[in-house]
């Protein structure tokens, strides 16, 4: 079996310079570091981490608390935290609050009995739970903004007006609004980006907020089903607009030929429902990157630059909005 000694051997280096690897510590050059990674690898040394944790005090294991695990974005950015967590020796410990508030609090309580490092969290809603003013250890927000938080996000601003600027290119100046929860500052932010584009030149035509599971409320259903004057339903993210396709296909209403739909997130679904949907794609792998990397750095006692790292996102036009005839 490899040991930490085998594996300087083999590199040329120090000891130490490779048990500060596997501890984490921020004093290795990132070329060192994935070269020791990779050694370690090929040679299959297996630390010992039950002796790290009582040598160092440290688990190596960080908390991802995500809110809803049948929402098929948040997979998607569990896959690309643990993925880089994996790859810088660390272990992820997911928590589904299954969108409830006790669901996240429950959640909490149990990843500070298993003494995680820190905990990447996506908060459910405005009330954070009573078990983070007992966490002492670091936390950082993904997808959603907090004050007072660390937060790695996308630039939902930028979204909001990309699909404005779409909407007016591709001739809709009717809308109606399938926001999305406005007391969470993502879905707020997707809007305020929207609305605020071109006042004078888009007229809302109705708005209805969804959740974001996209299951639609009664208002609005009642608002697909009449639609008004909307030649363009731009939904809070990719589940509200699918649901909102489908329940206007179990109307006979065709889209895009009778109403135009966008999304936001680009989930993997948005490629293959009928038709394929017009939507924001949101950078999730370097999202998940980067939240890891601040978590490791907070871990390792560094100060964090800044305390909010924005993506941009992408507008990828695909079959669900219609170009319409400059006189319509």
């Amino acid at each position: 079996m490899a040991t930490l000694k085998d594996i300087a051997a083999a590199l040329g280096v120090s000891v130490a310079t490779v048990s500060n690897v596997f501890n984490g510590r921020p004093n290795v050059g990132c070329a060192t570091r994935q070269k020791i990674l990779r050694v370690a690898k090929q040679m299959e040394y297996r630390p010992n981490r039950a002796a790290q944790a009582m040598r160092t005090g440290r688990t190596r294991a960080i908390g991802l608390v995500l809110p809803d695990l049948t929402n098929p974005f948040f997979p998607e950015l569990a896959q690309a935290v643990e993925n880089t967590a994996r790859s810088r020796g660390l272990l992820v410990c997911l928590v589904d609050s299954q969108s409830r508030p006790e669901g996240e609090a429950d959640g909490f309580a149990l990843l500070m009995q298993h003494a995680v490092d820190g905990i990447i969290w996506c908060p459910l809603g405005p009330r954070p739970p009573a078990q983070l003013k007992n966490l002492a250890r670091p936390v950082v927000l993904i997808d959603r903004p907090r004050p007072g938080y660390a937060v790695v996000h996308s630039n939902y601003r930028m979204g909001g007006r990309l699909l404005a600027q779409y909407a007016l290119r591709m001739g809709h100046t009717r809308v109606g609004l399938l926001s999305g929860p406005q007391n969470i500052e993502s879905a707020h932010q997707r809007r305020e980006g929207f609305v605020k584009a071109f006042p004078r030149s888009i007229d809302i035509v109705w708005e209805v907020c969804v959740g974001f599971d996209g299951v639609l409320t009664p208002e609005a259903l009642a608002a697909l089903e009449q639609r008004g004057r909307a030649t363009l339903i731009v939904a809070g993210n990719d589940l509200i607009a699918i649901s909102a396709i489908r329940r206007l296909a179990e109307q006979g209403v065709s889209v895009p030929e009778e109403v135009s739909v966008t999304g936001f997130d680009n989930i993997r679904w948005t490629d293959i429902v009928t038709p394929r949907l017009t939507t924001i794609a949101q950078p999730v792998g370097a999202i998940g990157a980067k939240a890891v990397e601040l978590m490791q750095e907070r871990m390792s006692g560094e100060k964090i630059a800044s305390r909010r790292t924005i993506f941009d996102v992408e507008l990828i036009e695909r079959d669900s909005v219609r170009q319409l005839n400059s006189g319509s």
